[in-house]
């Protein structure tokens, strides 16, 4: 071999590995630490970058993305002195690559011992029920203490997240009772006040039912009662317009009974005292005033005492619940013996009937009563002549 060609191999090896030494390709969102014999010389941003060879080295390499940080669970007493288990997460990212090289020897170390001294001195201040349920507050407080304190080490913590809060398992049974206990307390709270509600909106449709009940049979009353007072007045007004007689007026008293036993709720029924006097007046009614005589007189008094006699019978009869007896005459008499006892409705209709009967008989006496008699007197001349 030609002994000019070896050194010309060796010089272009040499100047391969010094233009390899002096070129640096970064990536996107890293940051590398230049060292020239062993003092900070600058920080390449990414790309294409170059360096001294030999003299410049690459100290550090830093990704300046944010990061994740999960710490182990960490033993912490409360200020009730029960020992619980945290768990955080940290959230962080690099700012200044050369005070995060030079400033800390390990920032993840650092920053992991910060959060559990930080946070024991904030879960020391509060007890287990403040600690389980003020997760916020401690995660801003260990946010500003640890901002503060690596600042200066060219990180910044965008968040601090507790991951987990692990009491003891004595006290996880005493809170789970606790909780089913508050559970059941509530659920009995709540199930009363439904029962409260129910019974009171029963009771108010209840009451408002009871008054609109009433309101209408008011209101049905006070119709009823204007309808029969306007009936009333009207027979009032047509009885006095047409001038009506007395004697029609106790012949419709005297029609109006049989229809008062009649009723369906009509249990016992007493004849009026008034009824000898409408007898009395429809009896007088039929009979002829106008012809002179003793006799007509006589046998109009005798129809009136058989009239009373009929409303005597026809009142015992009612009370007695049996129709009374007529004599031969048509007259009703007393029974020696008592009958059996219809009922008060069967009662009331034979004591009407009798009444009709007693009227009827009335009004024929009285007829023949006031008819002449002169055949009678022509056959008795004669033989005195």
């Amino acid at each position: 071999m030609d002994p000019v060609v070896i050194p010309m191999l060796l010089a272009a090896l040499v100047v391969v590995f010094l233009v390899s030494s002096s070129v640096r390709v970064v990536p996107q969102a890293r940051r590398y630490n230049i060292e020239r014999f062993g003092r900070y010389r600058r920080t390449l941003q990414p790309g294409l970058n170059f360096v001294v060879p030999v003299a410049d080295r690459v100290n550090t390499k830093l990704d300046v993305r944010e990061q994740v940080y999960s710490s182990d669970p960490r033993p912490v007493i409360t200020e009730d002195n029960l020992v619980v288990n945290i768990d955080t997460v940290l959230y962080y990212q690099i700012t200044d690559p050369r005070k995060a090289a030079y400033e800390v020897s390990d920032y993840l170390q650092a920053i992991d011992q910060l959060t559990v001294t930080t946070l024991r001195n904030v879960i020391g201040g509060m007890d287990l029920e403040e600690t389980l349920t003020s997760r916020e507050e401690i995660n801003a407080r260990l946010r500003s203490v640890l901002d503060d304190a690596t600042g200066k080490w060219g990180i910044r913590v965008n968040r601090v997240e507790i991951k987990a809060i692990d009491p003891p398992h004595s006290i996880k049974e005493a809170m789970e009772k606790q909780m089913r206990a508050e559970r059941d307390k509530r659920a009995a709270i709540l199930h009363a006040e439904g029962e409260r509600q129910a019974k009171i909106l029963t009771a108010e449709g209840t009451k408002q039912k009871d008054i609109l009940e009433a309101q209408g049979a008011q209101q049905a009353m006070i119709l009823r009662a204007d309808g029969e007072a306007q009936a009333v007045e009207r027979v009032f007004q047509a009885v006095h317009r047409n001038n009506a007689d007395p004697k029609i007026l106790a012949y419709k008293y005297l029609e109006t009974l049989p229809h008062l036993a009649k009723s369906d709720n009509n249990t016992f029924w007493v004849i009026p005292g008034e009824l000898t006097e409408a007898v009395r007046t429809v009896t007088t009614a039929f009979g002829d005033k106008s012809a002179p005589g003793v006799p007509q007189a006589v046998q109009a008094n005798e129809a009136a005492a058989a009239a009373a006699t009929a409303e005597t019978a026809a009142t015992g009869a009612a009370a007695d619940g049996q129709p009374p007896a007529l004599d031969k005459a048509g007259a009703p008499e007393l029974a020696a013996a008592p009958k059996p006892a219809l009922d008060a409705v069967a009662a009331a209709v034979e004591a009407a009937k009798v009444a009709d009967a007693a009227v009827s008989e009335a009004k024929a006496e009285a007829e023949a009563a006031s008819s002449p008699q002169p055949q009678k007197a022509n056959k008795a001349k004669p033989a005195d002549e």
